[in-house]
């Protein structure tokens, strides 16, 4: 997939033209602050919905295609000095650009993630902001809100797509319950596990981070679900260790 770029004073967008044909398209808030802006796209009439967590993500439909904005928004203590603002290293060091290309070589790989469309950077002086555009699942609902312990099989896939992504080196720093999603086809009723939100993550060689990964999991099981926690995590670990997996699939 070869990337697109858009450039204008301080926005700069780098995007998939086969999904975002257009960033100053007349559909859309102009390019800039406005895509920071939840309702700059309300007043375009796109948004349709919005998910929980930090920063608000926003579901839009655009025609034909069902997109994620994602603001970037920090958390903690520094959140206190600036929510949304970054320092400024240079426009390939940016949160978004990083998380694109990341998550562009992860697609192409044939792992589960969802497309990327577009990320967008606005520099202010020594600081930038950012958005992170890609494909909407259908039918899809975070592995927090569907915590069974009966659902073994499930519980089966979640390892053994964690396992996919350690296989090829994907050091996920925030593996949580909520990045992990299950999209249901609505015909079949099959189960499909995703991987989702790779800001600062990386590929990296095999080491004590697969173990940290799989902690912070197990960490958000005895958040989401305290009861079933160890069942839950159990079930996982054993489709982990238990994986044939490979690149494609």
């Amino acid at each position: 997939m070869a990337l697109a770029t858009y450039h204008h004073r301080g926005t700069h967008i780098l995007y998939d033209p086969a999904r975002l044909a257009q960033p100053d398209h007349a559909l859309l808030p102009t390019p800039g602050p406005d895509w920071l802006s939840p309702a700059a796209w309300r007043a375009k009439g796109l948004v349709v919905g919005s998910a929980p967590g930090r920063g608000a993500s926003q579901f839009l439909q655009v025609e034909d295609q069902a997109w994620v904005l994602r603001p970037y928004r920090r958390g903690g203590m520094v959140a206190r000095l600036s929510e949304q603002r970054y320092l400024w290293q240079g426009l390939e060091r940016t949160r978004a650009f990083r998380e694109l290309r990341l998550t562009l070589a992860l697609y192409e790989r044939g792992l589960p993630v969802p497309a990327p469309v577009a990320a967008l950077v606005c520099r202010q002086g020594p600081t930038y902001r950012a958005a992170l555009l890609t494909q909407r699942l259908a039918h899809s609902r975070a592995l927090a809100d569907c915590l069974d312990p009966d659902a073994t099989e499930l519980l089966h896939e979640v390892g053994r797509v964690t396992r996919r992504f350690h296989d090829v080196g994907l050091d996920h720093v925030d593996l949580n319950a909520r990045n992990l999603l299950i999209s249901t086809d609505p015909v079949s009723g099959h189960d499909k596990v995703w991987m989702i939100d790779f800001d600062r993550c990386r590929l990296r060689p095999a080491g004590a981070w697969q173990q940290r990964n799989l902690a912070r999991l197990e960490r958000s099981l005895a958040r989401f679900s305290p009861a079933n926690a160890s069942a839950l995590f159990a079930a996982i670990r054993d489709g982990y260790h238990g994986a044939n997996v490979s690149d494609q699939g």
